[in-house]
């Protein structure tokens, strides 16, 4: 699709839903040739620039194998290993690297470091994670619902726990694709009131729905998925004994299944805490789906970057 070759990757807000249509369904398409052993050498001789100030498994993995599966090369970027450690402005790591290289994913805290490197670049940037939002987990997220549910228009996702990154991308993923979705957060853990916002402003235009609420058993409640994630994540750490004590009750357990759909699937963009926001029977049940997500993030990530590099 040609609106999006050459588009930064930040928020799933900025896109159409018929692009992000797009992007799933040539997630789709990639993961089969991958399943048959064709080759997508669709990025021959392009470079990524991967910045990590964050620690990562999946997204580091993910797209490092997912360059070398569509001909492209993949440079691994520290934060200690680089300038950025020593306080070089942001500004001007996005003006040198846009001279070597085709694209940047950048997996970082602060969201506002992410906006000021793609305005500063001259090569599309890729939100790879921040404290505000996680498009690529959430849009992987999506493939998965599409492949287990065969829909996602009028599908309907209950969220359980903080109303976080993935919590954020996951309303405007579900408000994009006219879900029905339900955020469960304690009171003072309940997602950014500006992304509540928009994707309600998104939800009217494509008859989704959002809801807010304290009350896990109402967002459960004929829910078709269930997903939760880490009650404290990277960089709350100092929080962790205040924040288990706030999400008692938010456990993603049997008891939280029986007034689910049936069938419904279960889901976590990992690493999980089994134990904590989910057991371990329901993480390793059936109806868990968890590491089919975790598989999607290579193929969805592939669309990507083989749509705007």
């Amino acid at each position: 699709m040609e609106s999006l070759r050459g588009r930064d990757f930040i928020s799933l807000k900025d896109f159409s839903p018929e692009e992000l249509w797009y992007l799933l369904e040539t997630a789709k398409n990639l993961k089969v040739q991958r399943k048959r052993g064709v080759d997508t050498p669709h990025l021959k001789g392009k470079t990524l620039g991967m910045i990590f100030t964050k620690a990562s498994t999946r997204t580091r993995v993910s797209f490092e194998v997912g360059m070398y599966q569509l001909g492209g090369y993949a440079l691994f970027l520290s934060a200690e290993a680089t300038q950025i450690k020593r306080g070089e402005p942001i500004a001007d790591t996005a003006r040198v690297l846009s001279r070597y290289l085709d694209g940047i994913m950048i997996r970082t805290f602060k969201h506002q470091d992410v906006l000021d490197l793609a305005a500063e670049a001259d090569i599309p940037v890729i939100n790879g994670l921040t404290d505000l939002l996680h498009p690529c987990q959430a849009l992987a997220d999506m493939l998965t619902v599409y492949e287990k549910k065969g829909k996602l228009r009028g599908v309907k996702i209950a969220y359980i726990g903080d109303g976080n990154n993935v919590a954020h991308s996951l309303l405007y993923a579900a408000a994009k694709f006219g879900m029905e979705i339900t955020v469960a957060s304690p009171s003072h853990y309940l997602p950014a009131e500006e992304v509540v916002k928009e994707a309600r402003m998104i939800a009217a235009q494509t008859q989704g729905e959002i809801v807010i609420t304290s009350d896990p058993q109402r967002a459960a409640k004929d829910a078709e998925v269930i997903y939760t994630d880490v009650w404290a994540s990277m960089g709350q750490e100092t929080e962790r004994e205040e924040r288990i004590k706030a999400f008692q009750g938010y456990q993603v357990n049997t008891d939280l299944l029986k007034v689910a759909a049936p069938g419904a699937i279960i889901m976590h963009c990992l690493p999980a805490h089994r134990g904590e926001e989910i057991t371990e029977e329901v993480f390793e049940g059936e109806q868990s789906v968890v590491f089919d997500q975790a598989e999607n993030r290579l193929h969805l990530q592939k669309a990507i970057l083989a749509s705007i590099l």
